[in-house]
């Protein structure tokens, strides 16, 4: 792990005894003793905590700050009130994703918090076309960010915050106090279930994770339960399911890009794209039998023809069975589906799905919602 960034929980991990990979230049858990299987069934079940601080973390403010980003994303700030958050999209000028973010409109001004990975390219990317009068700062380095995330998570930080975050909506922030720390509490979440991400001062991360490691029911969790419920709820991951080379009509989130809204980068290369119909589009599936899909698997129509390649594959716990995420053709992508995928030389069947392969119950959501956010 020389020569990778640690997070402030970096001992925590050591200590819990995480196995640490290189994700995106960051030292990070993949998984604990219990090992992904275990994690991601505990989440589901009471509640797992994530280290998120690899996360990027970037404000944007001053007189011309919300013109600015209503330029650069996708979906309308102006339906954006202080205290919320929405899932939103940049776009490059012909309609690629270049990352998939959250935004939030606070008292301050507005916080956009995006992946690791992509953190340098977004802010090379606003920095570009900054105009006067708008500030851009990243501040990544100066904030820890955790994830509490299950079914329990409401009630544990109801013990542990004050103001209780009980009454927040979905994708609403509040301020609070937890283990003495001044927190940022979101009700927000990457595994269908109901959970909240807080944001705290760097240096005191280590202090709110040990308050709610401590609480009856909390285990710790790895990037690789996390990727497992997310796949499960057909979340799309930056960097394997979408990408500059994908636009939104294709992965399936064009509900988050608002062209009557106004100009914004990318807008005319969307409705281009909307009218003519997208080529392909991206599906989840259940595989009936064998090893896990992987990247870059083909996928096969009865006829024995390629009509799509695999971008994520795993297997779920809750499910019982391999699953896994892709794109095939736009005529193929119906819920039902029959295809195969290739693996290795041998053809496993395979049946298609539009969605989430678990229900989700994050509070606000209804049943067949697709709403995503780490």
């Amino acid at each position: 792990m020389a020569g990778l960034k640690s997070t402030p929980l970096r001992a925590a991990h050591e200590l819990l005894g995480a196995r640490l990979i290189d994700f995106a230049g960051w030292a990070m858990p993949v998984q604990y003793a219990n090992g992904i299987l275990a994690e991601a069934a505990h989440v589901r079940r009471e509640a797992g905590l994530f280290d998120l601080c690899h996360m990027g973390e970037i404000w944007v403010t001053g007189p011309q700050a919300e013109a600015f980003l209503q330029g650069m994303l996708t979906n309308d700030l102006t339906r954006l009130p202080v205290g919320r958050a929405q899932y939103t999209l940049l776009l490059n000028p012909a309609g690629g994703i270049l990352d998939d973010l959250v935004v939030y409109r606070l008292a301050g001004g507005f916080l956009l918090v995006v992946n690791a990975a992509t953190r340098a390219k977004d802010l090379a990317w606003l920095e570009e076309h900054r105009p006067a009068g708008v500030t851009v700062e990243d501040r990544s380095q100066a904030t820890g960010l955790i994830a509490l995330q299950g079914p329990a998570a409401e009630a544990i930080l109801a013990r542990l915050a004050q103001p209780s975050p009980a009454s927040l909506p979905f994708y609403g922030a509040q301020e609070a106090r937890i283990a003495g720390r001044q927190v940022l509490v979101s009700r927000t979440g990457y595994t269908g279930e109901d959970g909240f991400e807080l944001f705290v001062a760097w240096e005191e991360t280590p202090a709110v994770w040990e308050a709610l490691l401590a609480e009856g029911g909390v285990q710790p969790a790895g990037l690789g339960a996390r990727d497992l419920l997310r796949l499960e709820m057909g979340y799309p991951l930056y960097g394997a399911d979408i990408h500059e080379g994908t636009s939104p009509l294709e992965a399936g989130l064009g509900w988050v890009v608002k062209p009557d809204k106004g100009p914004f980068v990318g807008r005319e290369a969307f409705l281009q794209q909307k009218e003519a119909g997208p080529e392909r589009r991206r599906v989840t599936f259940t595989q009936e039998s064998g090893p896990v899909p992987r990247a870059g698997y083909p996928l096969i129509d009865e006829a024995g023809q390629v009509v799509g390649q695999v971008t994520s594959g795993g297997f779920s716990p809750h499910v019982e069975a391999p699953i896994g995420m892709g794109y095939v053709q736009a005529a193929l992508a119906r819920a039902g589906q029959a295809l195969a995928v290739e693996a290795r030389g041998r053809r496993l069947g395979i049946r298609l799905a539009r969605g989430a392969l678990v229900l989700a119950r994050t509070k606000g959501t209804t049943p067949g919602g697709s709403t995503k956010v780490r």
